[in-house]
């Protein structure tokens, strides 16, 4: 997979990795654009992307490949829920994702 920039309104004049997601079969998710892997088990991945926070439910869930410098992600597993959180500020984020990501 090759890395691919935009500039992003919120980043002039800094180069910021495309975020794209290719689900194939609901077994094997291809992410970029992934900044940080926030937390992840066998039932939910959080990631923070250039886009946004997404969290990644379903069973079995593996990290088949990270990729720190280009921003790739690629995990398996039986795909169930793909989201995008707000970003934690203050206690009330603190909680929400706290129940989120039991």
């Amino acid at each position: 997979m090759s890395s691919q920039y935009y500039e992003q309104g919120d980043n002039k004049g800094r180069n910021t990795p495309e975020h794209d997601i290719v689900m194939r079969g609901r077994k094997l998710l291809e992410i970029t654009g992934v900044r940080q892997v926030e937390s992840f088990d066998n039932e939910e991945f959080l990631l923070e992307t250039t886009m946004g926070f997404l969290a990644i439910k379903g069973e079995n869930l593996q990290m088949k490949n990270l990729d720190v410098d280009s921003g790739v992600v690629s995990i398996k597993g039986k795909i169930y829920d793909l989201v995008y959180v707000d970003a934690p500020s203050g206690d009330k984020a603190k909680g929400f994702f706290g129940k989120l990501f039991k």
